[in-house]
C-alpha cells in the first residue's frame, strides 16, 4: 500500500510517494527516483534551514513488513553513515540508507503543486515486502508469499493475513497459524479462501508446511465482505 500525507516543514514526518533518481549512479545501485520538481522543493525547503551542508535522509521503518513507514528526515552534516548511497543535486545530497536500498526498489519521491500550495509525495510499492534469500527461514518465506502474492488479492475486499506464529509439533509436524484481518474478519467466505486459496498456495511454495490453521476472532463481522 501507498501513503500520501501533506508536505510541510518537517521533513521527518513519514510520507507515502513514489521516488526514482535521475543519475546514472543512482540507477548503477539503486532506482528510487527523486524528480525534477521533489529536488527543487527540497532544495527550498533546505535552503530555509540556514545550516552549510545539509541534506535529507531516506529509509525505512520496519521493512518487509505490514507496518512498513518510508521516512526522510534532515541529515545534518556528518550525521550520514559511511555505508550510505549519497546521491548529489545541484543544491542539496540525498541518503539513502544501505539497509533500506532493497524496500526502495522502484520508489519515487514527488512534488505536485495544488491550491493549498503542493504535496511532497513518497511512494515505495516494495517497502512492506520481505527480501528473502536462499537461507531464509521457514517464516520469513511464508511472510514473502504472504505480503507479495497473498495480501494483494485479498486487498481487493480490503481484507488481509498475517502470521502469528510457527508450531513444530511432534506427530503433526510445521503449522502455520495465521490471523485474518479487515474484510476477511468474519467474512462468511473466509474458511474456503484459507483452505483453497491460502493454503494451497503456501504449501505448494513451501514443502515443510504441514498445515495452516486461522486463529481469527471471527464472531467481529463488523467489517466482513461478506455477512
Amino acid at each position: 500500500m501507498s501513503e500520501r500525507n501533506q508536505a510541510d516543514n518537517q521533513l521527518d514526518q513519514t510520507a507515502g510517494y513514489e521516488s526514482a533518481l535521475d543519475t546514472e549512479q543512482v540507477e548503477a545501485k539503486s532506482n528510487i527516483t527523486i524528480t525534477e520538481s521533489a529536488q527543487g522543493y527540497l532544495a527550498d525547503l533546505l535552503s530555509k534551514q540556514d545550516t552549510d551542508g545539509i541534506g535529507v535522509r531516506i529509509f525505512v521503518e520496519h521493512p518487509g513488513t505490514p507496518r512498513a513507514e518510508c521516512c526522510m528526515a534532515y541529515n545534518q552534516p556528518g550525521e550520514e553513515d559511511s555505508a550510505d548511497l549519497r546521491f548529489t543535486y545541484e543544491n542539496f545530497s540525498a541518503f539513502i540508507e544501505a539497509a533500506s536500498v532493497p524496500y526502495l526498489e522502484d520508489a519515487v519521491i514527488d512534488y505536485n503543486k495544488d491550491r493549498f500550495g503542493g504535496q511532497l509525495t513518497f511512494r515505495a510499492p516494495n517497502s512492506k515486502v520481505p527480501k528473502v534469500g536462499a537461507d531464509a527461514s521457514v517464516e520469513e518465506r511464508i511472510n514473502y508469499v504472504l505480503q507479495s502474492e497473498i495480501n494483494p488479492g485479498l486487498a481487493a475486499h480490503g481484507g488481509d493475513v498475517q502470521l502469528l506464529e510457527l508450531i513444530d509439533e511432534e506427530g503433526i509436524g510445521l503449522t502455520a497459524v495465521l490471523k485474518f484481518g479487515g474484510g476477511c474478519q468474519g467474512c462468511s467466505a473466509v474458511d474456503m479462501t484459507l483452505r483453497q486459496g491460502v493454503e494451497v498456495q503456501l504449501k505448494q511454495q513451501i514443502p515443510e508446511l504441514t498445515q495452516v490453521v486461522d486463529e481469527t476472532d471471527h464472531t467481529r463481522t463488523e467489517n466482513a465482505y461478506y455477512k
